[in-house]
């Protein structure tokens, strides 16, 4: 009998489906990592909980003999989050399936997770890179902007995050399709897309991955500057055309200078629900049958669904940097 939630696979099945689209997909979920996990637990609230507990004041005077201090609160800080549904599917017709010499549904499944780890993917970055900290390559508005990003930046950008005791990130999502984390080494996080490769390797002591030594890197991580591991994604994309006048930079149309923002990321800046782990993404497979609408049975589908969210934490553990790139 059919599932009614995985069409005509089991829970088991569908859970090795889930893995299966995803291995295609993960070289798309870079904010996986390093995002504050909370999974999607079954059959609870659409609005998702983050929390965190505040700093105590320092307790500088001195304690007096015999008499025991007052006790502070903890004090705690709860960002909520509601959940969106997402997902799509494809039609696979019964000729397609009994004639085919490649293995469709397969094919299907892999292009699905693909296409799921970029769709969350491109939501999540929507979220971050609205976020109020920003410092600018040159001018004080993204309409000015028409210079490249330099290390100096960069380290004003860590020195931001410093001053506001953003920690360095040392734990991260597994490059794995199962949710679970692995310890790495501590650092600040820079998010950049590929056309800012070039310019983050010219910067004085860029340390490229092949030169880590015993500390492996991130999946699309190109290097690393200082306190900052810098890691790329197409995903996260430019503001087309948004800058100061182009002179030689690159511009979508020709007049204004494209600015592409850099996220330098601490510990704890925003929260996500995990697209790997258990109910996270649904896979369903439903096999060409008669019905109302399919009397000859010619038609069938494979289809993804999720559950998901993204909410930046803290404003001031992350920073972004908008600047240009030389054509």
């Amino acid at each position: 009998m059919a599932n009614t939630e995985y069409g005509d696979i089991s829970p088991r099945t569908a859970a090795f489906a889930a893995k299966e689209m995803l291995k295609r997909g993960i070289p798309y979920l870079v904010l996986e990592k390093f995002g504050q996990a909370r999974p999607l637990a079954n059959k609870s609230s659409k609005v998702q909980k983050f929390r965190r507990y505040s700093s105590l004041a320092l307790a500088t005077t001195a304690l007096t003999e015999g008499v025991t201090p007052t006790a502070k609160q903890l004090a705690a800080v709860d960002v909520t989050a509601t959940l969106q549904q997402y997902g799509d599917l494809v039609t696979i017709s019964d000729v397609i399936i009994d004639t085919h010499e490649d293995p469709v549904l397969r094919e299907a499944s892999e292009v699905l997770g693909e296409q799921a780890a970029q769709t969350i993917e491109t939501i999540r970055f929507n979220v971050l890179k609205a976020g109020t900290n920003v410092q600018y390559a040159n001018g004080a508005a993204r309409n000015a902007v028409n210079t490249e990003m330099t290390l100096a930046t960069q380290r004003k950008a860590t020195r931001t995050l410093k001053r506001q005791n953003g920690r360095a990130i040392t734990s991260v999502v597994k490059s794995t399709p199962s949710y679970g984390t692995e310890a790495v080494a501590p650092s600040y996080v820079g998010l950049i897309h590929p056309d800012m490769d070039a310019t983050v390797r010219g910067f004085a002591g860029f340390v490229p991955v092949e030169k880590y030594g015993t500390m492996t890197p991130f999946e699309g991580e190109i290097g690393k500057v200082e306190d900052v591991r810098y890691v790329c994604s197409t995903i996260f994309a430019s503001f087309a055309n948004a800058g100061g006048t182009k002179g030689a930079m690159i511009s979508a149309a020709g007049t204004s200078a494209d600015v592409y923002p850099t996220l330098i990321v601490a510990r704890d800046a925003y929260g996500i629900v995990p697209l790997k782990g258990g109910a996270s993404l649904s896979p369903a497979v439903v096999n060409p049958k008669p019905s109302d609408s399919d009397p000859l049975a010619q038609r069938g589908h494979v289809s993804w669904k999720s559950m998901q969210t993204a909410v930046i934490l803290n404003d001031a553990f992350m920073v972004r940097i908008e600047s240009s790139v030389t054509d």
